[in-house]
């Protein structure tokens, strides 16, 4: 499914210059077709994937209980 740069817009919750900004600089693969832009879907998919990995590590690493320093005393 092909999306234009409004559409990409909404769809990444991003503003359109800045996703037509991404598009000029070949950050985000699009066809022109004559008179606009239009941006395949599924390749943002592979992008929000890794993001949701790294956020179960994130969530992962900050439950993960801190190590008892052996070199605290008690110097009461």
């Amino acid at each position: 499914m092909y999306l234009t740069i409004k559409e990409t817009a909404e769809y990444l919750s991003m503003p359109e210059a800045y996703v037509e900004n991404l598009v000029q600089q070949k950050k985000i693969r699009a066809l022109f077709d004559g008179e606009k832009y239009m941006i395949y879907k599924e390749q943002f998919n592979k992008h929000f994937e890794q993001v949701e990995k790294y956020k179960i590590l994130l969530d992962e690493w900050k439950s993960e209980p801190l190590k008892e320093d052996i070199d605290v005393k008690d110097e009461d």
